[in-house]
């Protein structure tokens, strides 16, 4: 048997996902978590094969959350669950580690098949996933700039409406180090102020707005 966790902060997509996925021969849903408390508490009792994560909890970065979640689980596979079809952010989830990538209204169909083919090492993206990078592809967009920790900082700090100074303050930097951030964030996302920068940023998942 294939076990499942389930983190989602919606009770009624939680409830319905966990009674789709017990009616399986090949899965046993073992838990379920509203939020990362938790599953961070959950995770640490039993051993888990694979994690539904929802991509939009309200208490965090999901994005963030699967580097650390592999680092201490090895064996673990991540699953996102997304209302976002947007290459950006589908690239980011991927790059983080997630193995695989549906769509909430995936049919019952698609989620099982994720969960057979990600269990068995292989990366799962929906129909609807897959379409868009193959639409992106052609299209030829760019990918998801790379940024530093502190580059990050810097957007969440922005995006909060903090001013340089105040950013410096709270950072513990120079307002000439906060500046220098800004530019070099500006030439990332290809934009002509921070402002832009950010709607692309909570876009591409990197920070909530």
């Amino acid at each position: 048997m294939i076990k499942v966790a389930i983190t989602d902060d919606h009770p009624l997509l939680l409830e319905g996902l966990k009674n789709i996925l017990g009616n399986s021969d090949t899965i046993d849903v073992v838990d379920c978590f509203r939020n990362v408390s938790e599953m961070n508490a959950g995770l640490a009792k039993q051993a888990i094969d694979i994690l539904l994560l929802d991509i939009n909890l309200v208490d965090t970065n999901s994005i963030e959350l699967i580097k650390p979640l592999k680092k201490k689980y090895g064996n673990l596979q991540i699953i996102i669950l997304s209302v976002h079809n947007e290459l950006p952010v589908i690239n980011s989830t991927l790059a983080e580690g997630a193995l695989g990538y549906i769509q909430k209204n995936a049919s019952v169909s698609e989620i099982l098949e994720g969960i057979n083919t990600v269990y068995s090492g292989k990366q799962f993206l929906c129909s609807q996933t897959n379409s868009v990078l193959e639409k992106k592809s052609l299209d030829g967009l760019n990918q998801v700039p790379k940024l530093t920790r502190r580059e990050k900082e810097i957007l969440a700090e922005a995006a909060k409406g903090l001013t340089t100074n105040q950013m410096a303050e709270k950072l513990f930097i120079s307002p000439h180090t906060v500046e220098s951030h800004r530019k070099n964030l500006i030439e990332k996302f290809q934009t002509s102020n921070l402002s832009s920068a950010i709607k692309l940023a909570i876009e591409y998942g990197l920070i909530i707005e």
